[in-house]
This record gives structure tokens, C-alpha cells and sequence, in this order.
């Protein structure tokens, strides 16, 4: 059967209002990720670790709870796991303070068994590290050769800018060994000095991977293709927080790509509908985290209207 893979970090996202904390959210990129994609019905497994500590176990009993397996999930004696102070500001919008061991190589990493057409997703930090890289480089490269499909959101934080030309050749080599690049303008604007879609694929994106979304918070959705940029409009909401808002576009359009049955090589060849259907799922998911504290969509969002 085929299934979705999410690899990357985990952590708790301790949510503060006026100072104040409001909620305790099980997060990470990926893990927000899975999470949804596990509600939503979608074979899902979570590649990644935690620290063998109470918070730990809190993110792994999380994971089983919402149908994500954990065959490829680890905890370890020699990590603490991570923890970040989300502040929301008047827009709901997040600042974040993180507290978490620096990165090291698992020594009890697996590799999953990619079969063709299944999907990895990962991006953020944990898919550039240079401490991970080898072992990312493993799962890139076993995904293809299963004749798998690679999301790649690169999730680019304004804390790594200094570290931007060292990470250069990992970047490009995602983009090589992706089916899709996701990013928001904010990635390119701190990475690339622009928010502009159009300009970002031709230059960056399109001498290694042919499709690219670009995302700009409540601004059109772009996606780029070889022969074709097609723009979305997005629906205003009310909303209460947009921490994860990204990761679950993410998973809404994963979700769309195995509801739809569309596959590595349909990509190229897709209708202006069939994207139009993929983004809007995004959005739907994305649209409803933003009216929660939550990082993760309802686990009893209707997905009959997709």
C-alpha cells in the first residue's frame, strides 16, 4: 500500500498569549505533518527521535494516538528533547525562543522500506544539517531508487542566514533529488533577497527540480511549471494562530496527491484542475489550524468537500 513517510525534528511547542502560556502543542515541521496526515486516514510513519525523557514519551504516545506508526521512530538516552516558547503577537503570528541539544548522527537510524510511489516529506533545518546530512543523503537516495516521491519544503529560518552559502550545496542537492519544492516567500526573501515566484523558479528552483509552489501567508499561492505559472487566490480568515500553517499546506496537498492517486511521473502532465484541486486541499488544512491552538488539523475535520 502505498504511504507517506515525514522525517525531521520533534518538539514542544509551549504557546504564550500576553505572556501568558495557553497550551503545551507535540510539534516539528514534519511531526505537524504526519499528524494531520494520520487524522485524515493516510498510511503515515514518523522518521525521527526524542529524548528518553517525560517529554519524550508525551510526543510518542501522541504519535500512536493520532494512527502514525512508529516503526522508524527512536528515543535516546544521549539527547534531551526539544522544547520552544512560541510568543503570539497581535496577529497571532509567532516568535520563537528554542531549547534544544545541537544535532548528532543516530547510530540506531533506519532506513524505511520505500516502496515505488510512496511519499517522503522533510525540509527545514533537519534536512540541510550538516551533522544529519549523511544520514538524510541515505533516505533521499534509498527513496529513489524505490521510484518514490520527495516533498521538499525548505522552511529556511532567518537563524541560519549566516550559514546560507555553507548550506548552498545541500539545498541544490534536495532540489535535485525532489518531485516537488515547496517555499514560502519568506524563505526567499531571507535566503535569495526576493519574494517574487516567478523569478525565484527560473534562477533557483528550475535548474534542478521542475515543480515549485511558493506560498505568501494570505498573498496568491504560486505554482511553477516548465511551461505554465498558475495563481490562487486565498480565501480571508479569522486567525488564532498560524504556527503550523505551512506544515499542514503541506500535508493538505499530500493528502490531495494520495486521495487523487497522483503519482511522480503525473506530475508534468496534470490539468490546471488537478492543481487547482491539490491546492486547495492545502489550504483547507492549513485554514483550519489557523483557527486553533493546535498544530495539527481537527481530527474531525470533514474532508468529504474536497
Amino acid at each position: 500500500m502505498r504511504k507517506v513517510i515525514c522525517a525531521g525534528e520533534t518538539i514542544l511547542d509551549i504557546l504564550f498569549k500576553n505572556n501568558q502560556p495557553i497550551a503545551a502543542v507535540p510539534g516539528g515541521s514534519s511531526f505537524n505533518c504526519i499528524i494531520s496526515l494520520g487524522r485524515a486516514g493516510v498510511p503515515a510513519f514518523f522518521l525521527g527521535e526524542t529524548g528518553e525523557d517525560a517529554v519524550g514519551d508525551q510526543i510518542a504516545a501522541f504519535l500512536k494516538e493520532n494512527q502514525v506508526s512508529t516503526d522508524y521512530f527512536t528515543t535516546r538516552k544521549d539527547i534531551r528533547t526539544a522544547v520552544s516558547l512560541a510568543y503570539l503577537n497581535e496577529k497571532n503570528d509567532a516568535q520563537y525562543v528554542f531549547y534544544k541539544d545541537k544535532p548528532k548522527p543516530n547510530d540506531n537510524f533506519c532506513i524505511p522500506d520505500f516502496q515505488k510511489e510512496d511519499i517522503l516529506v522533510l525540509g527545514s533545518y533537519y534536512a540541510i544539517c550538516p551533522n544529519l546530512r549523511a544520514q538524510v543523503k541515505q533516505l533521499l537516495h534509498a527513496n529513489k531508487e524505490a521510484g518514490g516521491m520527495v516533498y521538499y519544503d525548505i522552511n529556511f529560518r532567518k537563524s541560519h542566514q549566516q550559514e546560507l552559502e555553507a548550506l548552498t550545496p545541500a539545498i541544490q542537492e534536495n532540489f535535485t533529488l525532489a518531485s516537488i519544492v515547496r517555499g514560502s516567500a519568506d524563505d526567499f526573501e531571507i535566503m535569495y533577497g526576493t519574494r517574487e515566484a516567478e523569478v525565484i523558479y527560473k534562477e533557483k528552483i528550475a535548474p534542478y527540480c521542475p515543480v515549485f509552489i511558493c506560498t505568501n501567508a494570505n498573498k496568491e499561492l504560486k505554482v511553477c511549471l516548465p511551461d505554465r505559472v498558475l495563481a490562487f487566490p486565498i480565501t480571508p480568515i479569522k486567525t488564532v494562530s498560524t504556527i503550523g500553517a505551512g506544515d499542514n499546506f503541506n500535508a493538505g496537498f499530500v493528502y490531495g496527491l494520495m486521495r487523487y492517486g497522483i503519482k511522480k511521473e503525473d506530475l508534468l502532465q496534470m490539468e490546471n484542475h488537478q492543481w487547482e484541486k491539490l491546492v486547495n486541499c492545502g489550504l483547507y488544512f492549513a485554514a483550519n489550524v489557523c483557527q486553533s491552538i493546535h498544530n495539527s488539523i481537527d481530527p474531525k475535520l470533514d474532508l468529504s468537500c474536497l
